[in-house]
């Protein structure tokens, strides 16, 4: 989350790390104010790793963790295991018991160990029981309790189901790594990244293809067809609320909302609307889905022939190795089949707390404008909860709503954020020697080789993208993935194998390089440029013809 937070999407981490941090047998005096592990700058979300990477037995685990989420990042934490400063402290034996004792606290390696054995039972049980749990959450009468809901909810529901939603996706990546050791040197870059096309259970891609569907069902309509070519997405958003699209558009898109109005741009800032009141980048989207012409290159077929090559390369894999070790390769990526697709649930599933967290700050607002306390609803979201209990006690806060939000709309013309910042101010990334040959590498995230025209996004909100065109982003998010339909390659700032957008990007098998050096200001869009997903190169001009 390269943006800045709003001062409610501050608070709401302030709370989760509060929440997370009693989980783990460290309560926090003052749960509004968050862990000592939580740090701010520039209104964004940091972690304070430094406790860590004085860990005898956890220091390894953040270079390890960056190695496939975020990898530019992994150099930067294997220099700083050097740092004389960070030297280990106490004893690595009671530090890996107490780690456990921790983890088991949690649950989720006791999820891990039932999904691996039942994973189909496993994951319906899992989310049957947090679809229930939502259910029966309540928007209170008062705009007091409104306030104590959202902390209770965010104290209590994230702590209780995190972590055994994370247990079921770490059945399928252990699953994928261990099949790459059995096979050894037998498969070739990409192959094993093969098998994670098409995966089932994602709800991210399930919900791209939902919206592919409403856009070929609007093709058939010619009102629905008309109204998407000729009218603004704020327009049909307006006219979505107002119940006044044509009737076929208005049935599916509340239908689609139902299930995924929880999710939106920046979505892990408590503070952004929901999709579910302003639909105009899905509106958007779908009218340039209108623009796809060939079928035979529509997303559901792509994902359907995805599939396809992943079960077709499992019978290749399985063929090169022999014996018992043959067995234990298949059912290593069968898991990795059922359970890969997984990995996008726990984001999912939290920012559906997340909107009702929004839901239940966001009528304090209007309450608060009506008493004459606040100009706007919305600006809720930029007072943290002390505040807003200040002014639902009767403090008129709108002078600070001002510098609140004006400090926002500062940070919001910051170019450069660090990924790793040291507590001196020191970006650590400037530390690390950069490449001097010029080359544009990352990390191989998608196999596959693409050439097209590059497109420069910084941001997805309004944005079209041609049918083919390279998708350049300094990194991405669910709300970015409508722009993969069309995608023809994605280049990304951000991100490792198992990043967001590299997850999605193989699932619809588009080549993709993740972890690319300034690729927002070193590709310019209209350039030509070849990806190789597989190589994790991209190359400019000629070389790209």
């Amino acid at each position: 989350m390269l943006d800045p937070f709003t001062p409610m999407g501050l608070q709401t981490f302030r709370l989760l790390s509060s929440a997370f941090a009693t989980a783990f047998g460290r309560p926090v005096k003052h749960l509004a104010a968050g862990a000592s592990i939580y740090a701010e700058s520039g209104m964004r979300v940091f972690i304070d790793l430094t406790p860590v990477l004085r860990d005898p037995f956890g220091r390894e685990l953040p270079p390890r963790v960056m190695s496939v989420m975020e990898f530019r990042s992994k150099a930067i934490f294997t220099k700083l295991l050097d740092d004389p400063r960070l030297r280990p402290r106490g004893s690595a034996s009671r530090s890996r018991l107490l780690t456990l004792a921790a983890a088991l606290r949690t649950g989720a390696p006791q999820s891990a160990v039932r999904t691996m054995l039942r994973p189909d039972a496993t994951r319906k049980r899992v989310l049957a029981e947090l679809d229930r749990a939502i259910a029966s959450v309540r928007i209170p009468e008062t705009s007091a309790q409104r306030l104590d809901a959202y902390e209770q909810l965010i104290l209590t529901f994230p702590p209780r189901f995190f972590p055994r939603l994370v247990g079921i996706v770490i059945p399928g990546v252990l699953s994928y790594a261990i099949a790459g050791r059995v096979l050894g040197g037998r498969a070739r870059p990409g192959e094993l990244q093969t098998v994670l096309r098409g995966l089932p259970y994602n709800p991210t891609t399930e919900m791209d293809l939902a919206l592919w569907e409403i856009a070929h069902a609007a093709r058939e309509d010619p009102a629905s067809r008309d109204a998407l070519r000729t009218r603004p997405p704020a327009e049909l958003s307006a006219q979505y609320r107002a119940a006044t699209l044509p009737p076929l558009l208005q049935r599916e898109m509340t239908s689609f909302l139902q299930r995924y109005g929880h999710r939106a741009i920046a979505e892990i800032d408590l503070g952004v609307k929901r999709w579910s009141e302003d639909p105009a980048h899905l509106l958007g989207a779908i009218a340039n889905y209108l623009r796809l012409g060939d079928q035979a290159t529509a997303p559901d077929v792509q994902f359907a022939g995805g599939a396809r090559e992943a079960e077709a390369m499992i019978k290749t894999l399985a063929s090169r190795v022999h014996g018992p070790r043959r067995a234990i390769l298949r059912f290593l990526l069968g898991r990795v089949r059922l359970l890969g697709g997984l990995r996008e649930q726990p984001k999912f599933q939290i920012m559906r707390v997340f909107a009702l967290g929004h839901a239940l700050i966001a009528p304090v607002g209007g309450e608060l404008v009506e008493r004459g306390l606040l100009d706007s609803a919305d600006d809720a979201f930029f007072l943290t909860l002390p505040d807003l209990r200040r002014a639902v006690a009767g403090e008129d806060l709108r002078a600070k709503v001002q510098e609140s939000r004006a400090m926002y709309r500062r940070e919001q013309g910051r170019r450069h954020v660090p990924r790793v910042l040291l507590s001196d101010g020191t970006d650590a990334e400037t530390e690390i020697a950069a490449p001097t040959d010029g080359a544009i590498r990352g990390t191989p995230a998608s196999p596959g080789i693409a050439r097209g025209i590059a497109h420069v996004i910084r941001s997805p909100v309004g944005a079209r993208l041609e049918p083919g065109e390279v998708l350049v982003a300094p990194s991405t998010d669910p709300g970015w993935t409508p722009l993969f339909l069309t995608a023809g390659a994605l280049v990304m700032e951000m991100g490792g194998m198992m990043s967001h957008g590299a997850v999605v990007a193989r699932e619809y098998g588009i080549p993709a390089v993740v972890g690319v050096v300034n690729a927002t200001g070193r590709i310019t869009t209209g350039d030509q440029v070849t990806v190789d997903g597989s190589a994790g190169t991209v190359a400019l001009g000629e070389a790209a013809v």
